[in-house]
């Protein structure tokens, strides 16, 4: 798997891109690059990149809350 410590300072584009984030893009390659901070990806139980949301996308919209409620309420 890979190893990051959790307050260190990685890339998200370009090059240097991080392992973590190149296969978030490549599972959700629409969108392309990390647009801005705070940009989401929704990982199924499984570990499937099932989603990706706009930065600007807030926590309590109902399009976000309903893609996590479908994944949660999807049986184990």
């Amino acid at each position: 798997g890979v190893e990051f410590p959790m307050f260190a300072k990685i890339d998200v584009n370009g090059p240097g891109r991080h392992p973590l984030y190149k296969a978030l893009i490549d599972a959700q390659p629409a969108d392309g690059d990390i647009r801005w901070n705070f940009e989401k990806f929704l990982v199924s139980r499984d570990g499937k990149v099932v989603a990706r949301f706009a930065p600007k996308t807030e926590p309590e919209d109902p399009t976000l809350v309903a893609a996590i409620e479908a994944e949660i309420s999807k049986p184990r």
